[in-house]
C-alpha cells in the first residue's frame, strides 16, 4: 500500500456499548455520543451487554451499575476473564452510587474511570474520547 492510501484511511467512528436499563438515560448518552460523531448499540443489562460484546467488536462500554438480570460490577467481571479480543475493552462507569465502597469495586472489576450520575456532556464525552482514543 502506498503512503497516499495509509494517509486516506480511515477506521470509522469509534463504537461504543452503552449498558443501562433506564432507557432515558440510554437515550441521553446515545444522543450526545452520535452528535459528536461516535457510533452507538444499547443493552439493557449485562447479559445483554455480554452478548453483544461478543458479537461485534466495540471501542468502549459504558456501563450502570444497578440492572436486572446482571448488575455492572458482575457484567465487568465477566468481561474481564472473557475471551482475550474483549478482556480489555475499556469500560466506563457511570452510576448513582457514590459511595467508596462501589468506586473500589468498580476499580477491582475492572472499570477504567468511574463517575457520579447526573454527568454532562462535557464529561460524557472528554471520558469517551481518552477511553477510545478518538480526537477531542
Amino acid at each position: 500500500m502506498a503512503n497516499s492510501e495509509q494517509a486516506s484511511y480511515s477506521p470509522g467512528p469509534r463504537r461504543i456499548l452503552i449498558v443501562d436499563d433506564s432507557s432515558l438515560v440510554r437515550l441521553y448518552y446515545r444522543e450526545t455520543l452520535e452528535k459528536a460523531g461516535f457510533a452507538t448499540d444499547q443493552a439493557i443489562n449485562g447479559i445483554e451487554a455480554m452478548e453483544k460484546v461478543l458479537a461485534q467488536p466495540f471501542d468502549l462500554v459504558i456501563v450502570d451499575v444497578n440492572m436486572p438480570r446482571m448488575d455492572g460490577f458482575s457484567f465487568l467481571r465477566t468481561l474481564r476473564r472473557a475471551a482475550p479480543e474483549v478482556a480489555t475493552l475499556p469500560a466506563l462507569m457511570i452510576t448513582t452510587e457514590a459511595a467508596e465502597q462501589g468506586v473500589g469495586e468498580a476499580r477491582a472489576g475492572g472499570a477504567n474511570f468511574y463517575l457520579v450520575k447526573p454527568v454532562s456532556e462535557a464529561d460524557l464525552l472528554r471520558h469517551a474520547a481518552i477511553l477510545t482514543g478518538a480526537p477531542p
